[in-house]
């Protein structure tokens, strides 16, 4: 039987056994404890409370604004929905990059305040000292390399990353530096898939993709463009599994008429 049937409880150890068995680890975002329960009650493997709140629950057009406060309040929200999953949380722009002091500080009250199982950081060699300092601490850390959202005003742009054989070499020798410095999974975010089965087959542990193609471990999307809540954004890589903009939209439609209507509430539905 497939190790995610049996499992109760998914754990890094679990996830490490999923990829030795070849066994793909499905993973998605969630920021609140309604949504969080439905997908939880699903059977997803890993929750990730991801920085892309700050696009999809708060409007702006970057992670950059979301606050260390704003993300453990989301993913408190998350762990008392969730019973099954592995969540992990994302450290948000300026709460670790260049202070491995503040990264920890930044990490412990995210696990403290929220009981969240592991963080995520974006980077390679600049971030490694804070990595090394939160995992001192017991705090298990996720990394992710490729398009790395929080550098965007470095990068000008959301294209596909590591093209190039240079910064492709480096991406690779990231990875490993990530893995031996103790990380216990690895995101790959819009990258060639060639370049991404490479990692993949390199690290022992597990790699999770998002636009970088059907050869990793495991799969990440932004819930509310894998349910088409969001509409304005289409790359490659999404796949829309259903549209709830529209659905949403009509429900809402509907409930305006009947209340201009007078038909709600009926005589059933009143005391």
């Amino acid at each position: 039987m497939p190790l995610h049937k049996t499992v109760r409880r998914v754990t890094t150890h679990v996830l490490n056994e999923m990829k030795l068995k070849g066994e793909k680890i499905a993973m998605l975002t969630a920021y609140d404890f309604s949504i969080a329960r439905i997908i939880d009650e699903s059977e997803i493997d890993v929750i990730l409370v991801g920085d892309s709140a700050s696009n999809v629950m708060a409007g702006f057009d970057t992670t950059l604004p979301i606050t260390l406060d704003n993300m453990i309040y989301h993913a408190a929200s998350v762990m008392r929905a969730v019973r099954r999953a592995l969540v992990v949380v994302d450290l948000p722009f300026g709460t670790y990059q260049g202070n491995s002091k503040e990264a920890l500080v930044s990490a412990i009250r995210i696990m403290k305040e929220t009981g969240a199982h592991a963080v995520k950081l974006e980077g390679g060699e600049q971030i490694l000292e804070s990595v090394e300092r939160i995992l001192s601490a017991g705090i298990p850390v996720m990394g992710h390399l490729g398009l790395t959202p929080q550098s965007i005003h470095k990068f000008g742009t959301y294209v596909v990353r590591a093209r190039e054989e240079e910064e492709a070499r480096r991406l690779l020798e990231d990875a490993r530096l990530l893995e031996k410095t103790g990380c216990f999974a690895l995101v790959l975010e819009k990258i060639p898939a060639r370049l991404a089965e490479e990692v993949t087959t390199t690290l022992k542990i597990p790699v999770i993709g998002i636009g970088a193609g059907n050869k990793t471990d495991g799969q990440v999307l932004v819930l509310h463009d894998m349910l088409g809540i969001t509409q304005e954004f289409s790359p490659r890589f999404l796949r829309r599994y259903h549209n709830l903009y529209a659905e949403i939209k009509g429900a809402v439609q509907n409930y305006i008429s009947d209340v201009r209507s007078g038909e709600f509430p009926s005589d059933k539905e009143q005391y």
